[in-house]
């Protein structure tokens, strides 16, 4: 999944980038919400991270003009501000979340997981497709075979790279439809790192051999992405 991140102190981006980058997901970082405004007209975003005391046009008023503008992705607005009335109107203003600084990593994590599970209809932390499930929460991958008569066994746990597991997530919250190709390269990296088309192939052919033996299917789709399928009994 890749985020934009909006905020003006060096010290406090960083940190976030850190925590962020560190549990799977790909960062932007921008200082301003002029500069977040340019870089949302050109490139696509899963969730935004602002900050409302930016400098010239603060964060409240940039969730507004995103809305204005379209955009749709979930906002989780940052603030030093604890106010009932500062948390109603970023709400009202078109933010989804509100946290109030400082507050510790992995409660921001498990926000941006509600706000995204939200966001692409998920209700539940564990992703199921077939047999393939994903605790996001844990970021652990298993497969629960089914025995003869129906029954569910017990999951087996799979090896998935932080890279396969950025893949295989965006394919399972897209399923059944498919994941187009240039979203799936988007939400591989950022701007500061540079990850081919072809290197997305890699990792879609890695995942083949993981998921094939247990009767899942990676199909292209030409011209726009890959589709997670179950495979049809021989």
């Amino acid at each position: 999944m890749r985020l934009l991140l909006v905020e003006d102190d060096v010290m406090v981006a960083s940190g976030i980038k850190l925590g962020l980058t560190g549990a799977g997901y790909a960062v932007d970082w921008v200082g301003s919400a002029e500069r977040a405004l340019e870089v949302t007209r050109a490139e696509t975003f899963d969730l935004a991270v602002i900050d409302i005391g930016l400098p010239v046009m603060d964060g409240l008023m940039l969730t507004q003009t995103l809305r204005k503008a379209g955009h749709a992705m979930p906002v989780l607005i940052l603030t030093a501000r604890d106010a009932l009335q500062d948390r109603v109107q970023g709400l009202d203003m078109g933010g989804d979340d509100y946290m109030v600084k400082p507050f510790e990593l992995p409660e921001l994590l498990a926000r941006l997981r509600a706000l995204l599970r939200r966001s692409q209809a998920a209700t539940s932390a564990t992703l199921s497709f077939g047999p393939l499930e994903l605790d996001t929460a844990l970021r652990q991958a298993c497969i629960r075979p089914i025995a003869a008569g129906g029954a569910a066994g017990p999951c087996v746990p799979i090896e998935l790279g932080p890279r396969e597991w950025t893949v295989m997530e965006y394919l399972m919250l897209q399923a059944p439809k498919p994941a187009n190709k240039d979203k799936l390269l988007q939400a591989l990296t950022g701007w500061d790192k540079e990850i081919t088309p072809n290197a997305v192939e890699v990792y879609i052919s890695r995942l083949r051999g993981k998921l094939e033996p247990h009767g899942l299917a990676l199909r292209s789709i030409r011209g726009f992405g890959y589709r997670l399928e179950l495979l049809t009994p021989p």
